[in-house]
């Protein structure tokens, strides 16, 4: 694992781990909701940049809510 983690891995995983106790389509909902409402563009697209490189240490709850807001 690279010495520094992205930030928009490690923020969007927080998210997944604290909405993880929802039945899991709710819990993408939910995580999509949250990224789409609170993140900036940039960072939007540095989450979808991750997805799209393959999804490296990213919850599957965040990959859901990716396909959610695209």
């Amino acid at each position: 694992m690279p010495a520094t983690v992205p930030s928009e891995r490690r923020m969007a995983n927080d998210i997944a781990a604290n909405l993880g106790h929802l039945p899991r389509e709710r819990a993408a909902e939910e995580v999509a909701g949250h990224i789409g409402r609170f993140w900036d563009p940039r960072m939007r697209t540095r989450l979808y940049e991750l997805v799209d490189d393959g999804a490296d240490g990213l919850d599957p709850l965040v990959v859901a809510a990716v396909k959610l807001l695209r």
